[in-house]
């Protein structure tokens, strides 16, 4: 009996491997084009006019604007599932970029690529598409398959940098706007398949667990919830950081035109490799020590190559060594989550957990232009970087990572 049932509630190996292709193809696309968005500072200041601090902050607000929105997107793809949740960030997404294209002043660029595109890829990025992933995985595959999500994730780096910046440079930022407008009104549809699987063998896992509001009250009590939101805020800082200015920056330092993009484009695809080496390390490690030796790494790495000479060499180097610890920390947090929390409430929880590293990316992205408009330098950036990865690396160390246990929900007996 309990052989048929478990067959019963399997999952069978197609339907997980397309959710997991579907998962990464609506992070490629969402991920890739966001990357893409250090490109334009320097067109959009030489071509429209626009001062840097307010290009930077435009980029900045929409990493603001997804961490005030994720906790809602992953609440509301917990509760209706991702079909809808997908489809509308996909959209709202793509309306921005659309604005963004157009935008004649710097209102409408904080409207289109801070707003909108903020809203949209809450909704088509990790707290929506890992989740669903995580509901399918058993607990020993869990870390993996959410690695492979955010390894097949990073090709939409690799491929949308070169893309975009071929079609900027011939045809000008309108077109090669509304073209990524058109490829993430693409991915819309996707979001069905991430709910294939959302409810069928989701009881073989875990049971009846308790409402939001008992699970989220006590993991605000919960000493490592609290530490693994305030480490990932340094993840948000970093990554915002570099990728919004490293173009500009390798520019100051008289490096060859067309650098930046390729190290960007590295960055991903080096990712690939590191998203998925984090995942499988999370299987078989303590995800909170994987998590703290990436932050030591990623300190180390970042402070080598600012204080070393620039050259094209060191470069690639610091590129691919970025690469390999860049987003390898969203599915071992999220696994992290899971493991402690349970997955009925990830995306809630993943959620208010990204707020924090959110809020980093949105500073990152800022300072990084004001520090530069003020002084003419981001060394202060650079070194903030630094210091950051030390604390989060510090942080993390110490975190309890057993499971708690949940008051359960017992359902009312039925009246006779």
């Amino acid at each position: 009996m309990s052989t048929t049932i478990r067959k019963r509630f399997a999952v069978p190996l197609s339907q997980t491997t397309l959710v997991i292709i579907a998962g990464a193809l609506i992070l490629s696309a969402a991920m890739g084009i966001r990357q893409t968005f250090g490109l334009f500072i320097g067109p959009f200041s030489f071509d429209r006019g626009l001062p840097v601090t307010l290009i930077a902050f435009a980029i900045a607000l929409h990493n603001l604007v997804w961490g005030f929105a994720q906790p809602f997107a992953g609440a509301a793809a917990d509760r209706y599932g991702s079909a809808p949740v997908v489809a509308f960030g996909a959209t709202t997404f793509a309306a921005g970029l659309g604005v963004a294209a157009v935008a004649p002043s710097g209102p409408m660029l904080i409207v289109g690529m801070g707003l909108l595109v903020g809203i949209g890829v809450s909704c088509t990025t990790f707290g929506v598409v890992l989740p669903a992933v995580g509901r399918i995985a058993s607990t020993e595959k869990r870390s993996m398959a959410m690695g492979l999500v955010s390894a097949g994730g990073s090709a939409g780096q690799v491929l949308m940098i070169p893309l975009v910046q071929s079609i900027r440079l011939n045809s000008g930022i309108a077109t090669s706007l509304f073209v990524l407008a058109f490829l993430m009104l693409l991915i819309a549809p996707l979001g069905i398949v991430l709910d294939r699987r959302a409810n069928v063998g989701t009881q073989v896992h875990e049971p009846p667990v308790a409402p939001l509001r008992t699970v989220f009250a006590q993991a605000v009590r919960h000493r490592g919830y609290r530490l693994l939101t305030l480490g990932f805020f340094t993840c948000g800082f970093q990554l915002a950081f570099i990728a919004t200015h490293l173009p500009e920056y390798l520019t100051l330092c008289h490096m060859p035109v067309g650098l930046g993009a390729t190290a960007l484009a590295l960055i991903g695809l080096f990712n690939m490799a590191g998203s998925w080496a984090c995942g499988w390390l999370g299987g078989r490690f303590r995800q909170h020590h994987v998590l703290g030796w990436l932050y030591l790494i990623r300190s180390v790495t970042i402070g080598t190559f600012f204080l070393l000479p620039k050259t094209s060499a060191s470069v690639v180097i610091f590129a691919a060594v970025m690469g390999l610890t860049w987003l390898g920390t969203v599915p071992l947090t999220s696994g992290l989550v899971a493991k402690v929390f349970g997955t009925r409430h990830l995306g809630s929880l993943f959620g208010v957990c990204f707020l924090s590293h959110q809020i980093g990316s949105f500073l990152g992205a800022w300072l990084g232009g004001l520090v530069f408009d003020l002084t003419g330098s981001y060394s202060l950036l650079w070194e903030a970087t630094v210091a950051a990865g030390l604390i989060a690396a510090m942080l993390h160390f110490p975190i309890d990572d057993k499971a708690v246990s949940t008051p359960a929900v017992h359902p009312e007996p039925a009246s006779a």
